[in-house]
């Protein structure tokens, strides 16, 4: 085979030499082991959700009777819109961006992505750092939040070791009691009273910062060489969660009391199933699990090789996802189940959500084991790596995104516009490290990825089915697997999904409640930033429309927006060779009536795929003549 060659249209017209382009799809890179993409999608879905929040919300949503709407909705919203996204991806080879070559009027789209992403992995990474913090304390023989007593202990404090040692028959009330743990995380961590509110950050907490830096520089590190070095690293961080979550298991069910904690957990309550809440929460669920919209998933296939098989990767990463959670809820809630009895209260009274769960209520239970710093490392450790590979998603997300709009420039200089982007991410996390870095969490993580991030995904999915149209779309799959894709992707893709989301998007606008933070409500100003994060996500959109109907010449509706929302002459497969079919037309030098000929006399032979691209042509020959007549 002859070198490929980049066709004139994605040659830079400040290159006074051709060759230059055809250097662009090497320099891009590639996954270079067979499981990379495969690892490094299933360490970006399953992430710290799996562990502290799908385990809470089946509980509270029916326990054994949430897998209903649970998978119910996994088939309906989860699977499609992951399947269009890595399709998106890999058919293009571009990142969240570029794609929008499919239709540039929606670019404004991929700019709410970028949007988004970004403000995630500002706070996403501080989460991180509180991790590796309490990984650091975990190295010692007593675990600093065993006992009361310390300097940032109150009187409110009890330690359950003083009632346990004291053989108390008697039933201790712990309803106006905080316990070490908690006073550990919210008075020495985050040392929240230094702080009034969200409008008073106080010092920066060094220890903090620090471990912030300690984070980014990690990441940086892993992401240094692109898909080449974050590859490899997935190959630990995506696996060795599952041994550590096994360990946990294993230790859990051991434990006395664990059944009483698993049965809360999966007692099924099927009138939960009537409640339409439940069905909203299982949406919620998969649609945060599984990491759609943020354009990671669309990244990671945009460096597969045009052939991969990503139907049946969909299939093993979201079951796998969904798995890793139900596995999860069985390693926490038993855990949850010893505590209780430990402690002579209910289960529902321990089991909390989100960083209560990992830096409260988990670290107590581990202070109740033996050899408790060795459990309680394990668990953050664990943590550690299922937080580092969701995040190396997002970094890779923004540096191709931007990487790919200029390749001419930034291509060559990725390992230094990765580091520019990294300090600019970690300057503007300073503020989480502060005494009320907490509330500006919280802010973020309420109002960065919620209903900007619905539109972006409902945008996307119309945009596909309904503009490009789902034929091309589906032509497209066929000329890239050798098959299109069946009614129940088409049904999904045409109505349930963006049926789905848009109730989503609907619910989350009726049944909207402002932040808070235990007992503190944030102030309508800071509720007004937190409104904007999201519309400004959204208002991209909109904005790109406008720059892109002002680029194209002639009226606004009869050329303006009509050749804009067309795709791009240059759309299509990166490779010359990959371009079988219609998209041969779109190559510069191509003037033959029947292109595909001129490109297998060119390339060779009629490989499986080329003879898709010429049932393809066929196809595309009889609907013009059935429009014709």
């Amino acid at each position: 085979l002859t070198q490929p060659v980049t066709p004139d249209l994605l040659v830079s017209p400040s290159s006074q030499d051709g060759d230059l382009g055809s250097e662009c799809p090497e320099d891009r890179g590639n996954w270079t082991g067979r499981l990379d993409f495969l690892l490094s999608c299933i360490g970006y879905c399953v992430g710290l959700g799996n562990v502290w929040r799908f385990p809470y919300r089946a509980y509270t949503n029916g326990g054994g009777a949430f897998l209903v709407p649970y998978f119910i909705m996994l088939a309906i919203c989860g699977i499609p819109i992951f399947f269009m996204e890595l399709s998106l991806g890999q058919f293009s080879s571009l990142g969240p961006l570029a794609v929008w070559k499919i239709s540039p009027l929606f670019k404004g789209v991929g700019m709410g992505t970028i949007l988004i992403v970004s403000l995630v992995a500002i706070y996403y990474n501080m989460i991180i750092a509180y991790v590796l913090f309490y990984l650091f304390a975990s190295l010692t023989s007593d675990l600093p939040w065993q006992h009361c007593g310390n300097w940032w202990n109150t009187d409110l404090c009890l330690d359950h070791h003083v009632i346990k040692a004291g053989n108390s028959t008697l039933p201790v009330n712990i309803s106006n009691t905080v316990s070490p743990s908690e006073e550990y995380w919210s008075r020495y961590v985050l040392h929240i009273q230094g702080s009034s509110g969200i409008g008073d950050p106080g010092r920066i907490r060094w220890n903090l910062c620090l471990c912030l830096l300690l984070s980014w520089t990690i990441v940086y590190l892993c992401i240094l060489k692109g898909v080449k070095s974050s590859g490899k690293v997935v190959y630990f961080t995506a696996t060795f969660p599952y041994l550590i979550l096994v360990m946990l298991l294993i230790r859990g069910v051991t434990l006395e009391g664990a059944w009483k904690g698993i049965q809360f957990y999966l007692t099924p309550q099927f009138d939960h199933l009537l409640s339409s809440k439940v069905w909203i929460e299982a949406a919620l669920q998969i649609f945060y699990s599984l990491g759609v919209g943020f354009g990671g998933l669309l990244t990671f296939a945009s460096y597969n090789t045009f052939h991969q098989n990503i139907y049946r990767d969909t299939f093993i990463v979201t079951l796998g996802n969904a798995i890793t959670s139900i596995l999860a809820g069985f390693a926490i809630f038993s855990v949850l189940g010893y505590m209780s009895q430990e402690l002579g209260v209910p289960v529902n009274q321990v089991a909390k959500a989100g960083p209560g769960l990992a830096f409260v209520v988990y670290p107590q239970a581990m202070t109740m084991l033996p050899l408790s710093p060795f459990w309680s490392f394990l668990f953050f450790f664990m943590l550690l790596t299922l937080g580092l590979d969701s995040q190396f998603a997002f970094m890779e997300t923004i540096v191709t995104a931007v990487t790919d709009e200029f390749p001419y420039y930034l291509r060559p200089k990725k390992a230094s516009f990765s580091a520019v982007i990294c300090i600019a991410l970690f300057l503007m996390g300073l503020i989480l490290t502060t005494e009320g870095g907490m509330y500006w969490l919280v802010l973020l993580d309420d109002y960065s990825a919620g209903f900007g991030l619905m539109v972006v995904v409902i945008t996307t999915c119309l945009v596909v089915t309904r503009v490009y149209g789902m034929k091309r779309f589906c032509r497209d799959i066929h000329m890239m697997l050798g098959f299109k894709p069946g009614p129940y992707f088409r049904a999904c893709w045409m109505v349930l999904s963006p049926a789905t989301m848009m109730a989503l998007l609907v619910y989350n606008i009726v049944k909207y409640q402002p932040s808070e933070y235990g007992n503190y409500r944030f102030p309508t100003w800071a509720e007004v930033l937190g409104i904007l994060m999201g519309v400004l996500s959204c208002l991209m959109i909109p904005m790109g429309m406008v720059v892109a109907v002002l680029q194209e010449e002639g009226t606004l509706w009869e050329v303006g927006v009509q050749q804009a929302s067309r795709p791009a002459m240059d759309w299509g497969p990166s490779l010359e060779e990959n371009r079988t079919g219609v998209y041969v037309a779109s190559l510069a030098g191509s003037q033959s009536p029947k292109p595909l000929m001129v490109h297998m006399r060119k390339y060779g032979g009629i490989t499986s795929y080329e003879n898709t691209a010429i049932e393809v042509d066929r196809e595309m020959e009889e609907e013009d003549d059935e429009e014709s007549m």
